[in-house]
């Protein structure tokens, strides 16, 4: 079975998260750059499965800036097979259509079986590269899964819904995506370190994938205008001298909140 996972380099979340207020994007040299951790869980489902199955590969995806190869070497230290990382000057500030056409032009390249992905980047906060994902591959697609079970041409999981959970699955080819309450990923040791330098790690462009970033016939998201956000505002005290009951009540209908 070969597996695509796709990962990718987002800004440290305990660090300043920040948009450039010239080109509207995230400034990523505002913090550490690191490889998300939602996509780390979704490489640990694929390396799990691979631990017991032999003949399976294991691939980490993903587009990214030229700068992001030691970030995404690192799901090679934790495991993985190989890497594609797909590195173009014409993808910055890629919407989610565009995006989720190259990887799914990236995915439908290696012929593979399945695909797992986290169900939201820590960046972006889209949720709907999966989703789109399948649509563009037309595989089945099971997204928001909080267990998964990967058998031989199958796929199964739970997912959360409002009042109890629901028992999911598809035929292969599929793609899943994961929450976070699939378990923490492994740690890179030092002989998966080593052995990440040897790997291979393909860096391909948008001329390798016969996709157009200015084809105009598809959708493409316009910045418009950008601004930074406004600060904090200090919040109304509210001195319960008998009447705090009534004062309350008062500001939450004024804030409709009530």
């Amino acid at each position: 079975m070969k597996i695509a996972v796709l990962v990718k380099e987002v800004p440290d979340t305990y660090g300043d998260r920040k948009l450039n207020l010239e080109t509207g994007l995230a400034d990523r040299s505002a913090s550490e750059a690191v490889l998300d951790e939602i996509g780390e869980r979704a490489l640990e489902v694929a390396l799990s499965y691979k631990d017991g199955s032999d003949g399976t590969e294991v691939s980490v995806v993903s587009m990214a800036p030229d700068t992001a190869t030691a970030t995404i070497r690192k799901g090679l230290a934790m495991g993985a097979d190989n890497a594609v990382h797909v590195s173009d000057e014409e993808l910055l500030g890629a919407d989610l259509g565009l995006t989720s056409e190259v990887l799914a032009a990236a995915i439908r390249r290696g012929g593979f079986d399945l695909v797992i992905t986290g169900n939201v980047s820590t960046d972006g906060n889209g949720g709907m590269i999966p989703a789109m994902l399948g649509e563009h591959l037309d595989f089945p697609h099971v997204t928001g899964l909080s267990a998964v079970e990967i058998s031989d041409g199958k796929v199964a999981g739970t997912r959360g819904v409002e009042g109890g959970k629901q028992e999911v699955s598809a035929q292969l080819p599929a793609v899943i995506s994961i929450t976070e309450a699939l378990p923490e990923a492994r740690f890179p040791n030092f002989k998966g370190i080593m052995a990440a330098k040897k790997k291979p790690f393909e860096v391909i462009g948008l001329s390798d994938l016969d996709v157009d970033a200015n084809d105009q016939s598809t959708a493409r998201s316009i910045m418009v205008t950008v601004a930074e956000k406004p600060p904090r505002e200090a919040g109304e005290k509210i001195v319960d001298e008998g009447n705090g009951g009534a004062e309350l009540a008062e500001f939450l209908i004024k804030n409709r909140l009530a």
